[in-house]
């Protein structure tokens, strides 16, 4: 059964809930959970065979923390080192039918863009996108068991962000004419491009939230005008497209790990550094690289507060089990959002 559609009063958007981060811990065993049945030892069987040869115990699966469009589990062996499955099969969409170009062949595409300029990702085992071995698109990759840069960050240890900060100007660098997820760009324009995803989250956030709804001419006219006032580029970097400190892994090196890499593209770096300034927030200034447009940053800024009110709510359509972690999500960019209009 389907949810009722989320909506959000007055008083939640103006209760100024601070912004959530998926975490990189585990949320529950794997199995059957709320109609969905997830990877386990029984369906995994054939897929480790295949992986790591007919005498591999499988000891135990753990459905780790943040996934909305791909499963992610820690495999543990009766021997040898543990590895982490990616798991592109439909129980594991959250979004339903609209879950975009995400899977295999995109991460395969970023993992070899990444690799190549030596921003390290989770070393590739295994990828099978047959359905021969499991049923959904899958990869398996080294587990990286340093913890994320997140949980450091919380203990002031800060030495991650400068090899970050390293990793962020070698993507910044990498340049392409087209815009687009790696493997898949074409022609285009950032700004026409992100005006027309703005103005689609606006109707939907309005058709949500009253508060939304009564500024929406305002946020439109708004949108509008500094899409206008954007001169656009011939050349896009290469961006994550949501690199928190929880998707950096720390590896035992000490070196960043970048995870969550599907969404990799080429776009203007300052929608990479819109994101990087709401999730590091005070450790932010460390990362920041010379050169970024101001013009850019407020109105990606606005778009990106848009995006992050009318997609958790559409999310929350469905079975999405964290809710409240959504709900905190878009009750802070509510007021952010509000702020633009409302001179804030």
């Amino acid at each position: 059964m389907r949810a009722k559609a989320a909506g959000v009063s007055e008083a939640e958007a103006s209760s100024g809930a601070g912004p959530v981060g998926g975490g990189g811990g585990s949320v529950s065993s794997a199995g059957v959970a709320g109609g969905r049945r997830f990877a386990g030892r029984d369906r995994l069987a054939g897929l480790v065979r295949e992986v790591f040869g007919p005498g591999t115990r499988l000891d135990g699966v753990e459905r780790l923390r943040g996934g909305t469009r791909k499963g992610v589990y820690r495999l543990t062996f009766g021997r040898g080192p543990s590895a982490v499955l990616y798991s592109w099969a439909v129980e594991e969409n959250f979004w339903g039918d609209e879950g975009g170009p995400s899977g295999l062949q995109t991460f395969l595409a970023a993992h070899q863009e990444f690799s190549a300029l030596g921003v390290r990702v989770p070393r590739l085992l295994f990828a099978d996108g047959s359905g021969r071995h499991y049923p959904g698109e899958v990869a398996v990759v080294e587990d990286v068991r340093g913890g994320t840069l997140e949980e450091r960050l919380r203990r002031n240890d800060l030495r991650g962000l400068s090899p970050l900060a390293a990793y962020l100007e070698t993507m910044a660098g990498r340049r392409s004419a087209g815009l687009g997820r790696v493997g898949q760009v074409e022609a285009g324009v950032c700004p026409d491009v992100v005006l027309g995803w703005a103005v689609k989250d606006l109707a939907e956030a309005a058709g949500r939230v009253e508060a939304i709804r009564r500024e929406r001419d305002a946020f439109e006219e708004l949108l509008r005008e500094m899409a206008a006032g954007i001169e656009p580029r011939t050349e896009h970097a290469l961006i994550h497209g949501e690199l928190g400190p929880d998707h950096v892994l720390m590896d035992d090196g000490g070196e960043p790990v970048l995870i969550d890499i599907d969404g990799a593209k080429f776009f203007d770096v300052e929608w990479e550094h819109v994101f990087l300034r709401l999730r590091f927030g005070e450790h932010y200034p460390r990362l920041r690289i010379e050169g970024l447009d101001e013009a850019r940053m407020r109105f990606y800024r606005l778009a990106q507060s848009l995006a992050l009110v009318a997609g958790p709510l559409r999310l929350l359509d469905g079975d999405f089990p964290d809710r409240e972690a959504m709900m905190a999500i878009v009750r802070h960019h509510i007021g952010q959002a509000l702020g633009f209009v409302r001179g804030g």
